[in-house]
């Protein structure tokens, strides 16, 4: 089937159900979104059958209401993509719509090469009412007829349908077995009237009824004067045959009687003239009586079986003579572009002026140019999406690159094409850190080694400034710095990176020194206060930060201790609203600043390990908000003259 049955389905389940759905759907199918859904392209009858089974299975439907629902939903879509005026101008009611559905397949066929299309043929049943023969390759299929001719009453004729299964059957027609369902239709008239079927009117009675037949047809009155003898026949009709039941010539076309390579005398069996190309099926009586709606494609044999390709085709429409018993066939050349007329040897005037097969050739020539490029197109366009697909990846995989490198704010301005103006920021909190001995393990060790262990290191770092919502502004050696409250403005930055100075005590106790084998231990400075902030650069941008707090920050992780969180007095002031547990340290004299009253973050609600030095034994305080809730601590590690299990109230 072509690819234009896929975009019915597609377009169908996303208008019903969504496009959550369809995604499932498509995913449950195998299918792909671009390469199965070209309207022009043929694809395999299994590949159609999933899709359409996906959708049973995902909306938990059987598959014929599916089937049905797809064929009366299949009429809307061609009513939307410019096939309304083909449709509607098909027929004047709904059997001489469907006695014509072949003729459309078969003008289809000029732009869907190699369609296997169904065929339809309509006769009265014994109650008056509309019997639909189907005819197909594809078993099980019959519900879409069921959905469509519904959606025909409704949409094209204005008028209720009932239709009902009377009977299936498999029959072998030619070289395939195709399934045979007759549906009976029963039609109720809505706003519009519909004509009454040709097959069911009634001739005039009475004593007039050969005077009344005169009017509807002159031929009928009795006058002949008009009649033509075969030879005019022939001529005004150069494509045509005449055959009888059994299938023997009585008559042919001027046109024919030239082509054929074999002598056509009177009574010639059809086989040795003429093969069937279209429908497939045996050449007899019966058979071209089933299929008396179809166009039909015949084809001179040709002597030259080396080049079967250049056999002469008629294209024409079969009509059974009941009075004389003989069956007629009046075409003409089945070409549909400039090259095979080239190819056959023929020439526009061999084809009569009346026969509009002049005009289709020249419009076919430039439809086909139209197909290819469509053709084209909407392979370009599949491949533009894979690309664009493609390279909404790769942007996304530059953009966290880019993320990692710059800010996001700064990052989107950047690439925005806008100059990064550089800001003021009254209160953020910066954190410096650094690994204790890092000369002496990098004095023993292999460069290999300490570029390892630098990586372990960071990576469980980088992964914490995500958690807690920092910043990494940049790492230079050993030195690893953070900051929060830039460049997305906060009024609780001094928190988030305490909580952060934590986890870097427990993850660098995770990561081994390659010189003696022991876990790394780290000093930690924190600071709060203003700095300016900018892009610096144009070749490998940084974003800089900029002030005394900087330099601060810096000094509060050099003059720290290994295993501790160094806070400087107004980061202890910006952490009096949290629960933090606190340790003060004596005035020192800090380089450039002079003497500070310091302390060091010990915990957040409970302790941490602390390590072995001399402020282990100082009992710890806690913020202001912790006093406030009157809660009680554990201390992690406590004066000995203290008993170890004694719990003492918040200072």
């Amino acid at each position: 089937m072509y690819g234009q049955i896929h975009c019915v389905v597609r377009e169908l389940v996303q208008e019903k159900f969504g496009q959550e759905t369809w995604e499932t759907i498509l995913e449950k199918s195998g299918l792909d979104e671009h390469a199965h859904f070209l309207v022009f392209c043929q694809y395999d009858d299994v590949q159609t059958f999933k899709l359409v089974g996906a959708v049973a299975e995902c909306l938990n439907l059987p598959l014929t209401a599916v089937l049905e629902v797809f064929g009366d939903y299949f009429l809307i879509y061609c009513l939307r993509h410019g096939y309304d005026k083909m449709l509607k101008t098909l027929g004047s009611d709904m059997w001489s719509f469907i006695q014509n559905l072949d003729s459309l397949h078969s003008l289809l066929a000029l732009s869907y090469k190699n369609i296997t299309p169904p065929s339809f043929r309509c006769e009265t049943g014994e109650d008056g009412s509309l019997l639909l023969h189907y005819y197909t390759i594809r078993p099980g299929l019959y519900p879409i007829v069921i959905g469509l001719v519904k959606a025909v009453g409704r949409d094209i004729f204005n008028q209720t349908v009932d239709i009902t299964v009377l009977e299936q059957s498999e029959e072998t027609i030619g070289d395939k077995n195709q399934q045979h369902t007759v549906f009976n239709v029963i039609l109720q008239d809505g706003l519009h009237s519909r004509e009454v079927c040709p097959y069911q009117r009634q001739a005039p009675e009475g004593e007039e009824s050969e005077k009344k037949m005169a009017e509807i047809c002159p031929v009928m009155s009795g006058d002949t004067s008009f009649q033509l003898n075969a030879q005019q026949f022939c001529s005004a009709f150069p494509y045509h045959i005449i055959f009888d039941s059994n299938m023997c010539i009585s008559q042919c076309g001027t046109k024919i009687q030239k082509l054929s390579p074999v002598l056509i005398t009177p009574h010639i069996p059809m086989e040795k003239v003429l093969a069937i190309d279209h429908p497939k099926m045996e050449l007899n009586i019966e058979n071209i009586k089933k299929f008396i709606n179809s166009v039909f494609f015949l084809s001179i044999c040709n002597s030259n079986k080396d080049n079967p390709e250049k056999t002469f085709t008629l294209k024409g429409q079969m009509i059974w003579l009941e009075d004389s018993g003989h069956m007629i066939f009046i075409g003409s050349p089945r070409i549909t572009s400039l090259n095979e007329l080239m190819d056959m040897n023929v020439y526009l005037s061999d084809i009569p002026l009346y026969d509009v097969t002049r005009e289709l050739v020249l419009l076919n020539q430039q439809r086909i140019a139209e197909i290819d490029v469509a053709k084209k197109l909407d392979e370009t366009t599949v491949q533009l999406k894979k690309t664009s697909k493609a390279l909404e990846c790769e942007k996304e995989k530059t953009d966290m690159l880019l993320y990692q490198m710059l800010p996001q704010k700064v990052a989107n301005q950047l690439k925005n094409g806008k100059q990064v103006e550089a800001e003021k920021y009254d209160q953020v909190t910066i954190l410096f850190s650094d690994i204790v001995t890092f000369t002496s393990i990098s004095a023993a060790c292999a460069p290999l080694d300490i570029v390892n262990m630098l990586n372990d290191l960071y990576q469980r770092f980088d992964e914490k400034t995500t958690q807690h919502g920092v910043y990494k502004v940049e790492t230079i050696g050993d030195a690893y710095m953070v900051v929060c409250g830039v460049p997305e403005r906060s009024t609780n930055h001094a928190a988030p990176v305490s909580r952060f100075s934590i986890d870097m005590l427990l993850e660098s106790a995770q990561v081994k020194s390659p010189a003696t084998g022991r876990p790394l231990q780290i000093r930690i400075g924190i600071h709060t206060g203003p700095v300016v902030a900018g892009v610096v650069g144009r070749k490998m941008p940084r974003y800089c930060l900029f002030g005394d707090t900087v330099n601060t920050a810096s000094r509060m992780e050099s003059h720290g201790l290994p295993g501790r969180i160094h806070i400087s007095p107004t980061t202890h002031q910006a952490l009096k609203t949290s629960r933090f547990l606190v340790k003060e340290r004596e005035e020192i004299n800090v380089k450039g600043k002079g003497k500070m009253t310091t302390h060091f973050l010990v915990g957040e609600k409970s302790m941490i390990t602390e390590p072995q030095d001399k402020y282990c034994k100082v009992k710890a305080k806690e913020t202001d908000s912790v006093k406030s809730s009157g809660a009680r601590i554990i201390y992690g590690q406590m004066d000995p003259s203290i008993n170890e299990s004694k719990t003492c109230s918040v200072q």
